[in-house]
């Protein structure tokens, strides 16, 4: 879910899609690109032309931990959690062929339109209809060498799919070097994100923070990524910095005593417990 600018459009589809008013707009300065928008937010950037084009930066920096995974055109076994207008999946077909990806998608009616009005890649793309616990409760353990989460209701980052518990199933489907990027969105001071990074770091034992400049300083909303690895010291912290420098929104990257000094004493999140009254409320 991007929170990115808006560029100059004309609507190509408007439609109801369940209780959501879902618009798809074409940018008029990249022919076949197009912007999905979910009741007036912008959601994923597609480029049908160019794949490897990525409008928002979280994007960028979500595929800056795909590109350091592995070596370069390596083929992958990712597993996305969110679908939205496919984005990273584009992404990741364009630039390392023959990779194996699962999408999980629970909006029925979005995933069809989508389909409709921007074909998938060809390749080893599965999309599952389900709801992202679920689903990755149900994969096989040390299946994937990347997960990826961009997962929102409502604006907002499910707590079923934010805890310690959630976290836990993630580093169960990573392979040994596998890697974890979540997209989250936040605003000052932050809270939510030391929250998420302490989450992370109570499971997996290398997670790093990237962000922009403006993120940080706490002067605005927007978007921040989280990288975490199965194995200690697996995160390539340098090339992400670079990556991160490089980037027309220049970003920031915070690991180790950075990332502690950021977290500080933050509590992880975990799941209601069943006694709990509100306890399955996200879950619906």
């Amino acid at each position: 879910m991007g929170m990115g600018r808006h560029q100059r459009r004309r609507a190509a589809v408007r439609a109801p899609v369940g209780s959501h008013v879902v618009e798809l707009t074409l940018d008029s300065a990249r022919p076949g690109a197009h912007m999905l928008y979910v009741d007036g937010v912008p959601q994923s950037y597609v480029d049908m032309s160019d794949p490897t084009y990525l409008h928002f930066d979280y994007v960028r920096r979500m595929a800056s931990v795909v590109d350091a995974a592995a070596p370069k055109r390596e083929p992958l076994r990712a597993l996305h959690l969110g679908g939205g207008g496919f984005t990273l999946p584009r992404y990741l077909a364009a630039t390392r062929p023959g990779s194996t990806q699962v999408v999980v998608e629970r909006d029925v009616a979005l995933l069809d339109l989508v389909r409709r009005e921007l074909p998938l890649p060809r390749g080893d793309l599965r999309v599952q209809v389900a709801d992202a616990r679920e689903a990755i409760e149900a994969e096989p353990a040390a299946s994937y060498d990347l997960v990826l989460a961009d997962v929102y209701q409502a604006a907002q980052m499910p707590a079923h799919v934010a805890s310690v518990e959630f976290a836990a199933q993630v580093a169960r489907v990573l392979r040994p070097d596998g890697l974890y990027t979540v997209n989250l969105t936040d605003l000052p001071p932050l809270g939510y994100s030391r929250v998420q990074a302490a989450t992370l770091g109570a499971v997996l034992p290398d997670v790093c923070l990237i962000a922009g400049r403006a993120m940080l300083s706490g002067r605005r909303y927007g978007n921040i990524v989280l990288a975490a690895a199965r194995r200690p010291g697996r995160l390539p912290v340098a090339r992400l910095t670079t990556r991160a420098l490089r980037d027309p929104v220049a970003g920031v990257v915070l690991h180790s005593a950075a990332l502690d000094r950021f977290v500080a004493g933050a509590q992880p999140l975990h799941d209601p417990h069943p006694n709990d009254v509100s306890a399955g409320a996200d879950l619906a």
